[in-house]
């Protein structure tokens, strides 16, 4: 059987823009090390892509394993697991079927916060709701991607002095879509709510929120024209043919020690060095500059629905643990009581798994205390391929996880 997957494997010729026909992708949860190794040895021999963890090094006994697996191997797979008795179950029977069924809003707009829109269509949005909101919204370029796209960033707040500011960005992982929805959402509430709502109006005129709708512009452009499932930047890597580097494993918080790889190739690969790729030193150069205004860090990611916070490189606890758990709390009680969607809160490396390299746990290290990364929706059912249909549900339950941390930033930064 193991033969088979070798042959096929190497056989497999992949299309442009690719297709996703007949491919799954399983939950399995491994019982002990010697399933685990069974799994490592099948992700070693049938090309295996992990969405949860983001790494084959990161399976754990216990620990559920999400991976699609494509079309020319996923039967043998699946016998594979059967006859190895691992516990599984298929997630998505066909991706392609999903994704297709993931465009389900029937909004024929050319830009809609209720629909995936493209970098084109969130770039000319961005321009227009500054140009609609000069009192409200600004948009500055604080730097360009490899492929030279521009990265703008959006400043939404009322003009005042000495405001402190929080940080949000989106779209770190190319193929996290709804990520970057929850930006634009972001930034729509804030211009629809003020005057309207009194404590979105009070943040807004306490506080600036930098909003980055892409982080990852030339990966998401990729998943949009030629891979879905495309997760890292588009970068050059030196003496290799692999494209990209894992812009959250790319920055200096134990860069490149644990959960992160030094394999050009792999999804998580950590780049040649700390803020190599275009985008991380873009974002993390704004961050420096701004070190004295900036309180508060949020990035938005998908999916698992859960609310971490440093640290992700270590099991050792934050200096601001207990204050950062009772915000997170708090946060994720918020978040639950409009649709009862249930999350998970705690350190990303004791409640997901450990990673180096993080923006979150970079963004502590350099004294931004309130660092948090929220996993959107969902824990699996679609994954990657979210319908449009749960934007409107996730954004809304999102902002009221996001207000709260905004309110206790300005009430204690």
């Amino acid at each position: 059987m193991w033969a088979i997957l070798i042959l096929v494997s190497v056989a497999a010729v992949s299309a442009e823009p690719k297709a996703f026909h007949g491919e799954k992708v399983f939950r399995v949860t491994p019982q002990d090390y010697r399933q685990v190794q069974l799994i490592k040895t099948l992700a070693d021999n049938a090309k295996l892509d992990f969405w949860i963890p983001a790494s084959v090094d990161l399976i754990e006994p216990g620990k559920r394993v999400d991976f699609r697996a494509e079309s020319h191997v996923s039967y043998d797979v699946q016998a594979l697991l059967q006859q190895s008795e691992i516990p599984y179950e298929v997630m998505i029977d066909d991706l392609q079927d999903a994704l297709e069924k993931q465009r389900d809003s029937n909004i024929r707009a050319a830009h809609s916060y209720e629909k995936y829109n493209d970098f084109d269509t969130i770039s000319a949005w961005s321009a227009n709701i500054a140009a609609q909101n000069p009192g409200l919204v600004s948009r500055t370029q604080i730097g360009s991607s490899y492929e030279g796209r521009p990265l703008y960033l959006l400043k939404v707040g009322k003009s005042g002095t000495n405001k402190k500011a929080v940080f949000i960005d989106c779209g770190f992982h190319a193929r996290e879509w709804i990520s970057p929805a929850f930006c634009q959402w972001f930034v729509k509430e804030a211009v629809n709510s003020y005057g309207s709502d009194s404590q979105f109006t009070n943040l807004l005129n306490n506080l600036d929120f930098y909003i980055l709708p892409i982080v990852n512009v030339d990966g998401y452009v990729y998943t949009w024209t030629n891979n879905r499932m495309w997760r890292k930047t588009r970068s050059a890597n030196k003496n290799s043919s692999c494209i990209g580097t894992d812009p959250n494993r790319n920055f200096d918080a134990g860069w490149c020690t644990v959960g992160a790889s030094s394999r050009v190739c792999d999804d998580t690969y950590c780049g040649s060095a700390p803020e190599s790729e275009k985008e991380t030193k873009a974002l993390a150069n704004f961050i420096r500059a701004n070190r004295s205004s900036i309180k508060g860090y949020l990035t938005i990611h998908s999916y698992s629905q859960m609310l971490l916070f440093p640290y992700s490189y270590t099991y050792n606890k934050a200096t601001d643990h207990t204050e950062l758990n009772n915000v997170a709390k708090a946060a994720v009680s918020s978040l639950t009581s409009l649709y009862g969607t249930k999350y998970t809160y705690g350190p990303g490396g004791t409640t997901i798994y450990l990673a180096a390299g993080g923006s979150d746990d970079w963004a502590y290290d350099v004294g931004v205390k309130y660092s948090f990364t929220f996993e959107l929706r969902d824990t699996g059912r679609y994954g990657f391929a979210l319908p449009e249909s749960q934007i409107k549900p996730t954004c809304e339950e999102t902002m009221l996880a996001v207000k709260h941390i905004a309110n206790h930033i300005m009430n204690n930064a």
